[in-house]
């Protein structure tokens, strides 16, 4: 059985800094038998979600787009792996829009894949930027496929990140880890080993009658 990764460029600069990165994680893939897709997300803005819930009615996104698109084709991926690089200590803009949409309407569907994100920075605010991805995973039940440092390059160009040894072989060590765990977790279906089943879900806030 073929598995796939997605890989999200979250940059506005479509062959930078960031896709520098994730192109070494998308390398090591598909040397290891991974098939992959790259999707980028462009310059122009990706509206927010706008909490509307049409999505739990139609199961995707009312906007026509490529948050739409993807939520129709989730079925297809078996690990994402988003990459950005650091807005002032935090993700771009346009792929934490496209990231609430995705996961608020299609959470359930997003258990049992892999996920991990990648961040570029020219000097600091890595650090913050890498965990904040992480909580999309973190909130769905996926698990967080990591490497041999946290998931980060630095340079102010491409051919600063490609003189990024260290950086670039945590990319490498990063595309290795996630092809051995989806080719250990197909081998654990094929052995019949159980997914794991959830609990019905449980929402509490904390304002009380007294």
């Amino acid at each position: 059985m073929s598995m796939k990764a997605l890989l999200i460029n979250g940059s506005p600069n479509e062959h930078g800094c960031t896709y520098t990165a994730l192109h070494e994680v998308e390398t090591t893939l598909q040397q290891h038998g991974i098939e992959t897709e790259m999707l980028y997300l462009g310059r122009k803005p990706v509206a927010g979600c706008i909490a509307c819930m049409k999505c739990f009615e139609t199961g995707h996104c009312f906007r026509d787009d490529a948050v739409k698109d993807i939520q129709a084709r989730l079925g297809e991926f078996d690990a994402i792996v988003l990459g950005s690089p650091v807005y002032y200590s935090g993700p771009t803009g346009q792929l934490l829009s496209f990231c609430q949409r995705l996961f608020f309407c299609k959470e359930g569907q997003m258990a049992g894949k892999l996920g991990a994100s990648v961040v570029s920075c020219r000097r600091g605010g890595a650090s913050a930027t890498f965990e904040q991805l992480n909580q999309f995973f973190t909130i769905s039940n996926m698990p967080v496929v990591s490497s041999q440092y946290w998931n980060s390059v630095h340079g102010f160009t491409p051919d600063d990140v490609r003189r990024d040894e260290e950086g670039l072989q945590t990319m490498r060590t990063l595309g290795r880890n996630m092809a051995w765990l989806l080719k250990s977790i197909e081998a654990a279906r094929l052995g019949g080993v159980e997914e794991p089943v959830c609990e019905p879900r449980l929402r509490t806030h904390f304002i009380q009658d007294r």
